[in-house]
Order: structure tokens, then sequence, then C-alpha cells
């Protein structure tokens, strides 16, 4: 039986409709069945281009495009898609042949206008460009204030940009330009986040093929640590435009936050091919090579976005933050020049800083390697926050809730799954060396550092009409909610793991505030922290640039508090959870490191297993700043690093040197 053709207008609206839903395979099916019965059908020779367009078969869609001009050469859609085509393609002359050519033909087409803009702008001829851009503007005034509104917003004009966003949704609601700016604004400032979700969760509903509204709104739930939406929404985008580097890079990000270094390293492999001159690509593809162990790929990837990018100094922080990397003497040279140029941004002179810091301590030269970390410091507080007393508050605040009378009061309600091995402490401190331990284990899954159980603490009592928050919120508990708060915990960590092993570690250092917390909900978790001589832990968190949080590391005297307050809270939970918590040195675990795997597998409730003394052996991704050291056999060299660093460390001498004198003789004497 013959298949029906439909007629003209029946067959235009459905390729239309297919095209509108992102099928453009389908139609450029309707399209080519129409013309096989009708070949000179000028619409339909159009709307098969744009398909192929849509398909990125470039060659193919400006052939038909090319044909139908042939049937129909004052057609002006046809001179503006098949501009667009060539545009694609590169071949800009012949583009703006082609729109001025459809401008020519019909004056009011708005959009040949601005296509001619950026076809003009990409040969160089900006003054031209401009004078299209403002045609496209007067015709499509909307667009006009959208334009203004994002000018302002690049030069941190928050308010006004708003302004003209919101005025704009005020008199068009669906204005899906004005959505996603207004959206951006949101996400620039960290402010309305929840607003800025939902306005591009709109956006895309209204314009389901807007790629990048796709784009956009995976940027925000990636903010929101919503990373399984996120990742839907960079796989729309790349659907949509397959060969868009921005839609890979965003997914492979998406992945990784996600804790999918494999996926994460496919999708990022796929946006630097697209776009190798790509900096900020090329070092996130670089980052995530890192994490699976891949060091000569990322050295690769890093050097290929300085020579792109001469003056990215995350980059080069980068390679400095794979430790056991020393930098070439150009590169160092490069880094010092670099730190000339005035008009060099703060945030890449903190990194450059950082970088040369590194780079002088592998020279043995401490006093300039010191140098540059304290001056590095120094500038990256100025651009950070930190509330030392805010912070002293309300650690207070969980010490005076968390006491023994109040856990002996709800002891046992908890949820009742053995499934997490916490490992707290400070940053710096080898947390990473007993991960890696654990996750050598047959019967452990080695996470990363999950913000699970301080977003649901906070989250305790958020709607309260008192405005009480955790810790004193969680007075108000019933038994029942430490049990659901626990099934919570386990329920959103799921996630993480991949290989169904019955336990999991979750790295998360800051965690060591929340014992009590934990405890309550998931009475059977298992809590190690893991500890190392307060000047060396503090010295190794000051020569380490965060890439977020941890504010408090870059002052000397903010570090020395936290390390205080860290000290107080733990002892506080020793003193009321008494067995708890094992304390690991790091100082001990590389000295003896069987007899400490031993002892952690012990307080886990773990059979002893060979290859936990082999930690070094394991494939598995490592996301943290020791990520090489750990893929390392134990080694000695990083005891007592402060020695070299003495003569700048008084203060943390005269801040925490009661807390020296409580610790194991192989700690205070290590590094002699």
């Amino acid at each position: 039986m013959a298949t029906r053709i439909l007629d003209k207008e029946e067959s235009i609206q459905t390729a239309l409709k297919a095209l509108k839903n992102n099928r453009p395979l389908r139609a450029e099916e309707i399209c080519r069945d129409y013309l096989a019965v009708k070949p000179g059908c000028v619409d339909h020779l159009r709307l098969l281009g744009l398909a192929l367009q849509k398909q990125d078969r470039l060659e193919e869609a400006e052939k038909q495009l090319r044909f139908a001009l042939s049937l129909k050469p004052n057609f002006p859609q046809l001179h503006e898609n098949l501009g667009s085509v060539l545009a694609l393609r590169g071949q800009f002359e012949e583009a703006i042949e082609n729109l001025e050519k459809a401008i020519q033909l019909d004056p009011t087409q708005a959009m040949a206008h601005k296509k001619l803009a950026e076809a003009l702008a990409m040969v160089g001829r900006g003054e031209d460009a401009d004078e299209e851009f403002r045609d496209y503007f007067e015709k499509r005034p909307e667009d006009g204030l959208v334009a203004k509104g994002a000018n302002l917003l690049r030069d941190g004009q928050f308010d006004e940009a708003v302004e003209i966003f919101q005025g704009l949704l005020r008199k068009n609601p669906n204005n899906v330009n004005a959505m996603r700016f207004l959206a951006l604004a949101y996400w620039e400032e960290k402010e309305q986040l929840d607003d800025a979700e939902a306005l591009l969760r709109r956006v895309v509903e209204i314009a389901p093929d807007f790629t990048v509204g796709w784009l956009t709104l995976g940027m925000v739930l990636v903010e929101r640590t919503k990373v399984i939406d996120a990742i839907e929404a960079y796989q729309h985008a790349t659907r949509l435009e397959p060969n868009n580097p921005a839609g890979w890079g965003g997914l492979g990000n998406a992945f990784a936050v996600a804790n999918y270094q494999d996926k994460g390293a496919e999708a990022y492999a796929r946006a630097v091919s697209l776009n190798p001159d790509a900096p900020n690509l090329q070092m996130g593809y670089a980052h995530i090579l890192k994490t699976l162990g891949d060091q000569e790929g990322a050295l690769k990837a890093y050097r290929a976005a300085v020579a792109s990018k001469p003056d990215f100094g995350e980059v080069y922080w980068s390679m400095a933050n794979l430790k056991i990397f020393n930098f070439e003497e150009e590169e160092v040279s490069a880094m010092e020049y670099q730190l000339q140029n005035e008009e060099l941004e703060d945030s890449a002179e903190v990194h450059f800083r950082f970088a040369l810091g590194k780079a002088y301590e592998d020279k043995k030269d401490y006093d300039r390697a010191w140098h540059y970390y304290h001056s590095g410091n120094q500038k990256q507080r100025m651009l950070v926050s930190h509330d030392a007393v805010e912070m002293q508050a309300r650690q207070n605040d969980i010490i005076d809730v968390f006491n023994r009378e109040f856990i002996e009061e709800h002891q046992g309600s908890g949820f009742d799954a053995p499934d997490p091995i916490l490992i707290v402490g400070l940053p710096r401190s080898g947390s990473t060396l007993v991960e890696q331990i654990l996750a050598s284990h047959s019967l452990v899954e080695g996470t990363s550092e999950l913000p699970n159980l301080a977003r649901i603490a906070n989250s305790v009592g958020r709607y309260r009409s008192d405005g009480k928050v955790f810790p004193q919120s969680a007075k108000a508990l019933k038994n029942r909610d430490w049990r659901a708060y626990g099934k919570q915990y386990i329920d959103e960590t799921r996630r993480h793991r991949e290989e169904g092993a019955p336990f999991f570690t979750d790295k998360m250092p800051n965690n060591f505030s929340l014992i009590g917390f934990l405890h309550l909900i998931l009475p059977n978790a298992k809590v190690i922290n893991t500890r190392r001589h307060p000047y060396d832990s503090c010295l190794g968190a000051y020569k380490q640039l965060f890439g977020k949080g941890q504010n408090f590391t870059y002052d000397m005297y903010d570090l020395a508090d936290y390390y205080n307050q860290y000290h107080k809270t733990v002892s506080h939970w020793h003193e009321v959870l008494p067995g708890k918590i094992l304390d690991v040195h790091y100082e001990e675990t590389v000295t003896d490191l069987e007899g400490q795997v031993r002892r952690i597998l012990e307080h886990c409730g773990l059979p002893f297993e060979e290859q936990c003394t082999r930690y070094w052996e394991t494939d598995r991704a490592v996301r943290t700043a020791s990520s090489e050291q750990v893929r390392q056999p134990i080694y000695t060299g990083a005891l007592g690093k402060w020695r070299r660093y003495e003569d700048h460390l008084g203060l943390w001498k005269e801040q925490l040197g009661h807390i020296v004198t409580e610790l194991p003789e192989v700690v205070v004497n290590a590094g002699r």
C-alpha cells in the first residue's frame, strides 16, 4: 500500500512541528517524502536545509539551499538561511553577501540584520557590525533592551540590569532572553537561586530548542548541587547541538561533580576535540584526567590551556597542585613575568603566587617560597569572607546543645544502617591517605567529600516561624525525626555508590562539628579523625589554594583559631561519645603503616586485608589535592615540613603550643 503524501500546507506544518520539537531527522523525512513527488517546491527545499543544518550536516544544507535559490533567486529568507549556513562553515565573506542580499530584498528582516552584524564582526568590520546591530535593535526593541541589560550586567551594574529585565518581563512574561539574563544575574550574585532555576525551567518549557537556555539551566543546577538534573540539562543541549563544545564541557563538569569521572573525561574529550583552543575546556579536561590518575594527559591539557591564555594563573596553580610535579625553569620565569602585569586580575595573581610558592619550595628556597605563599594568602584573604566570631559561636552552640544529657535522651532513635565511615579533620592532615586505605578494602567504596550531612543538619528547622536554626532547632526533634534524617542521608548518598559495597567513606573534613548529630541519626556510622602535627596541618592548609570554601585557611590567626575550635569540638565528642571516634595521626601511619591499618579496620569492624597496606595500587579516582601523592608508596618526606619554615611560624607556636604537648612522641619529633 502506497504511503499517503500530505498536501503542501499540512506537510509544511508537520515538518515545522518536528523542528520545534527538536526532531530534525523527522522533519527531513517529511520534506524528502514531499520532494519525491514535488521536487521543485522551494518551501520544502528551505525546510530541508533547516533540518540538515539542525543535524550539523552543513554541506548538504548548503547544497539544498543553493538549489532552492536557483529556482527562486529573489526569496529573501533563502538568502538569510544560506548566509547562516555559510557563517557556520566559516565562509563569512560569502555569508555577508547573502545576508546583505536578504536585507536588500526585504529590509524588515530583523534576524538578517543580527546575523549580518555577527558575520561582519567576525571579519573585523566592527563599525559596520555596530550599524547592523542598531538596525536589528530598532526592529526588535525588546532585544535591544535585553542587550543593554546584558552590558550593564557585564559591567557589574547588577541592580540596573535586573530592573531592565524585570521591566521587560512585566510587559512580555514569555521573553526567554530576558528570563535567561535575569536568571544569570541572580546566579552571578548568588542570590535568589530558586528564582533563577524557576526562570530557566520556564525558558526551556517555552523554547525547548533554545540551546543556550539548557546550558544556563545546567550551570545553575550545578551551583545548586542538583547535579543529576544538571547532567540531563547538558545532555539535552548536546542533543540540540552535537558540535557545541560548551555543551560537552558543561556535561563533563556535571559528570565530574557527580563523581562520574570516566563519563566526565569522555565529555571533556569531545569538547576539546571541537575547540582545542578554549583554555577553560582544556583546564576542565586536565582536572578530570588528574582525578583519574593520568598525570601526563593532565599536564598536556594544562599546558595547552596556558598556550592559549598565558595569564591563566589558575592553570599554573593546577599544575603545582599535582604535588609531585616540578615546573620547568621557563614556566617559573613566565609566572614571574605575569606578576609584573599591572592589569593582571586579582584572582590570577593569587594563583600565580601560590604556584610560585610551590616552585621555590621544590628548589628548597624556603624563604622565597614563604614570601609567595604568604603574599598569596594575604591577597586571597581580601577576596573571601570568613567570620571567625560566627564560626566560634556556632561551634559553642553545637557543644552546648549536643551535651551528654541530650545525646543520652535521644540515643538509639536513629536509622540503624552501618554503611557510612566518616573521615573528618582539618584539610591537609592525611584524610586522603586514610580514605585510600579504606577504599582498598573489598567491602568499602570510597566516594568523595559529600555535602549531605551538613546540608541535612542545616535544613533542621529551616521553616520554623520563630527563626531558630541548627543546632538550637535540633532540640525540637522527635525520635522519629532522628531516624528520618538518618534514612535521608543514606538515600541521598546512594547515588555516589556505584560499586555496591556494603560500606562507603564520606571524606568531608568539616563534618567534625556534626559528630553528635551524626551519632543520633546514624548510631552505627563509624568516624575517623585524621590528625597531624598542628604546625604541619596549618602549614599544609596555608600552602593550599582551595577551589571553594575553607576560607579560614588564608590568614595565620584565623587558621590557628580554627584549629583550636576543631580541637575543642573533637575533645567534646571524645568526652560525650567515648569510643565513637578513632584518632589517626599521619605521622604514626607513615611510620607504622600495617599497625595503623589494623587499627583503622578494627575500628570500622572490618577484617584485615593485605591490599589495604598497598593502597597506592588502586586505580580509583581521587578528587583531592593529595590525589597524586596517595598514588605513591608510603613516604616520610612530608614529616615535619613545618621545620623548614620555622622562622615564620611564631604565631602558630604561640597559639597552638599547648596542643603539641599532648601529642604522641612520634608526632612531636617528626622531621628531626
